[in-house]
């Protein structure tokens, strides 16, 4: 068995952010770009992923998530393993076409 499969993973972030006023709106933008800046990638407008290589990894970027929120809004974060993600479904339009889901980053290989 690959146990690697239920050791690294993906962090997915997804957020409901209130933007009715000008400072909302920046404090929302100013928070996807921070998660863009620190590895994640954009799933779906306010949900991002980020592959985490252990369940320490995971707490470090839980953490770094806290530091950033912005003050007004929800977050919530969790963590899939990358067995359960591998068996996720990516449907796109209609009719509808289902495509592979993302590849953990060349980089966690090392791991």
């Amino acid at each position: 068995m690959d146990t690697e499969k239920f050791k690294m993973g993906w962090l997915i972030v997804a957020f409901d952010l209130p933007v009715g006023t000008k400072p909302q709106r920046k404090a929302a933008h100013d928070f996807r770009e921070w998660l863009k800046d620190d590895g994640y990638q954009m799933l779906q407008w306010s949900v991002y992923a980020r592959a985490c290589v252990t369940f320490a990894r995971q707490e470090t970027h839980i953490e770094r998530i806290k530091g950033n929120i912005p003050p007004e809004g929800s977050v919530r974060a969790i963590f899939v393993t990358r067995a359960q993600w591998e068996r996720s479904f990516v449907i796109h339009g209609s009719p509808a076409s289902v495509v592979a889901p993302e590849e953990l980053p060349e980089q966690t290989q090392f791991w």
